[in-house]
């Protein structure tokens, strides 16, 4: 998977971009199918923002998060795009076995 990683005004520290892989990791191995990813960390007042934009074999999928915390919002971004993988994934499988079963 391509990985780019962008801050606006935010600082990407390797403490900060090793953390957005580590989590990316993880949703590798629920889908191996997934191409690319445009992660964009901002920083907006007080507001950490984290949103993604994933691309896979039939769709992009896309997540935003907001938390006090830059590590807490790409905790959430992360969960909320494992689950959106997780039902493309499911879909795609009912699809399959739809086709199959005629």
């Amino acid at each position: 998977m391509q990985l780019n990683i962008s801050g606006h005004q935010v600082e990407l520290t390797e403490a900060l971009k090793g953390y957005v892989e580590n989590k990316f990791q993880r949703l590798e191995r629920h889908f191996d199918q997934i191409m690319s990813a445009q992660v964009i960390l901002t920083i907006e007042k007080q507001r950490q923002i984290a949103e993604a934009t994933i691309r896979i074999s039939g769709a992009d999928l896309f997540a935003r998060a907001e938390a006090e915390d830059m590590y807490a919002a790409i905790d959430e971004l992360a969960d909320k795009l494992d689950r959106q993988i997780l039902k493309h994934k499911e879909k795609s499988v009912d699809r399959m076995q739809r086709v199959t079963n005629r």
